[in-house]
C-alpha cells in the first residue's frame, strides 16, 4: 500500500487561525529525535512522509530532514501556508533538500475573508509568491482549503481563480472543518458551517476540477453530500484499499496509528448503499447535526472499481472487483469482531502505538518559549475576538 506518513515537525505558527486544531505544545524536535520518526516510516516500508505542524517551515533545521528523508527513499512532502516559502532562497534550499511536493494551504481568494481566517494580513500575496516559487524549482504543488463558515458558499470561486491565475497546479485537497480540538473546539460558532452550507459550493468546485482533467481528494464529508465524487474521498479510498495512516503528533497524543476510518452514522445511513464504504461525519466535537446526514442509492461496486482500477495508484494490487470483494469482507469481519470503544477516548486505544518511539521532547527552554509564545497568542484572540483552546495558558 501507498501508505504515507505524518511528523509534526514544530507546534508554533506565524498565523493564528482561529480554527487551528492543532496549537501550539511545549514539545520541541531537533534532528536526532526527527530523525528517528523519519527511521520508523522506512522500517514500516511507507511510500512517504509529510513534514507538517503547526508552520514547519519555522523549523531551523526542515532542510536537513528533508534531505535526510529522501535520502532514506522516502518521497518527501510538505504542508505550509507558504510564509517562507515566497522567499526564492528558502524554497531553493527545500527543493536541493529533496523536497517533492508542497501542499500550499489557501482557504479563500478573498483576501478579506484569507485575513480573517489567517489572523494575519497579507498572507494571500504570500502564498501565491510560495507557489511560483515551488513551481520555478521544480516543486510539485498541491492546494490545500480547510473547509468553514467563511468559505463554505465560494469554493468554486477559489478554484476558478487557480485555474485562471495558476494552471499549472494539477491537484486540490479539501478537508471539512475537525471541530474536536484547539481553537476550533471553543470557535464553532464563529467557523463550524452545516454540511448543507457548502453541498453546492463543493460540487460546482469538483465538477469544474473533473471537467478540467484535474485530480483532488475530500477528507471528512460523508459521502451523502459528494455522491458524485464519492471515490476522491480520503476516506473511502483508505477503507476500500485497507490503507492505515501513522501521525506523529508534537504533544500528548504521540504517535497515533488509524486504521479506522469510520466515525459518526445516523439511524438513516442503515439503508444507503454506500455505508460500507464511507467515513461518516467526522466529528468529536459535537458540533455538526447527524440529522444532516441521508441515505443514497448508488451503486457501490462501481465506486470502488474507480478506485482500485486508478492508474495513478499503481501500489494497490487487487484490481478486480472478485479480489477486492474477498479481501474487504475479512476485513469487515476482523472489524466486527473488535470491541466497542467509548466514544469520549481520544485516541481510541488500538490507535495508540506502544513501544519506546519518543515523538520531541519537553526541555525548559521549550516550556519557557510556550509560555510566551501562550502570552503572544492571548493578545491576538483578544484582538481577533477569538477563544483561546481550553488549557492554554493567558
Amino acid at each position: 500500500m501507498a501508505n504515507i506518513g505524518y511528523i509534526q515537525v514544530v507546534r508554533h505558527c506565524n498565523h493564528f487561525c482561529g480554527f487551528c486544531s492543532n496549537p501550539t505544545t511545549p514539545y520541541t524536535h531537533d534532528f536526532a529525535s526527527m530523525k528517528v520518526l523519519v527511521d520508523d516510516f522506512v522500517e514500516r516500508g511507507y511510500f512517504g512522509v509529510i513534514l507538517t505542524g503547526g508552520e514547519p517551515t519555522l523549523h531551523p533545521e526542515l532542510p536537513k530532514i528533508a534531505r535526510y528523508a529522501t535520502e532514506c527513499g522516502l518521497h518527501v512532502r510538505m504542508i505550509t501556508n507558504g510564509w517562507r516559502l515566497s522567499d526564492r532562497k528558502f524554497a531553493k534550499a527545500l527543493a536541493e533538500a529533496g523536497l517533492q511536493l508542497v501542499h500550499i494551504s489557501i482557504y479563500s481568494i478573498d483576501p478579506e475573508v484569507e485575513a480573517k481566517l489567517r489572523g494575519v494580513e497579507g498572507t494571500l500575496d504570500k502564498a501565491f509568491a510560495a507557489i511560483d516559487n515551488a513551481a520555478e524549482f521544480g516543486i510539485e504543488v498541491n492546494i490545500n482549503c480547510v473547509i468553514n463558515k467563511l468559505n463554505a458558499t465560494h469554493l468554486d470561486a477559489n478554484i476558478r481563480y487557480f485555474l485562471r491565475r495558476h494552471p499549472h497546479i494539477r491537484h486540490f485537497v479539501w478537508n471539512n472543518l475537525d471541530p474536536s480540538m484547539g481553537r476550533a473546539e471553543v470557535n464553532q460558532d464563529q467557523f463550524t458551517p452545516r454540511l448543507a452550507d457548502f453541498e453546492l459550493s463543493l460540487y460546482r468546485a469538483l465538477r469544474l476540477l473533473h471537467r478540467s482533467g484535474r485530480s483532488f481528494r475530500v477528507e471528512k464529508v460523508p459521502l451523502c453530500y459528494m455522491t458524485d465524487f464519492a471515490w476522491a474521498s480520503t476516506e473511502t479510498r483508505k477503507i476500500v484499499k485497507g490503507e492505515e495512516r501513522i501521525v506523529h503528533f508534537l504533544d500528548a497524543k504521540q504517535t497515533v496509528r488509524q486504521t479506522d476510518w469510520g466515525h459518526i452514522y445516523s439511524d438513516a445511513c442503515q439503508v444507503c448503499s454506500l455505508r460500507e464504504i464511507c467515513g461518516g461525519l467526522f466529528d468529536r466535537g459535537n458540533a455538526y447535526d447527524p440529522g444532516e446526514l441521508y441515505p443514497v442509492f448508488v451503486e457501490r461496486d462501481a465506486v470502488v472499481q474507480k478506485i482500485i482500477s486508478d492508474p495513478a495508484d499503481p501500489s494497490y494490487k487487487l484490481r478486480t472487483l472478485a479480489a477486492w470483494r474477498q479481501d474487504f469482507e475479512a476485513r469487515l469481519q476482523q472489524a466486527r469482531a473488535l470491541p466497542s470503544r467509548p466514544d469520549d477516548e481520544m485516541p481510541p486505544a488500538e490507535m495508540r502505538v506502544q513501544g519506546n518511539l519518543q515523538v520531541g521532547k519537553v526541555t525548559e527552554r521549550g516550556q519557557k518559549l510556550y509560555t510566551a509564545k501562550r502570552r503572544s497568542e492571548s493578545r491576538k484572540a483578544d484582538k481577533l475576538g477569538v477563544k483561546m483552546e481550553h488549557g492554554a495558558k493567558q
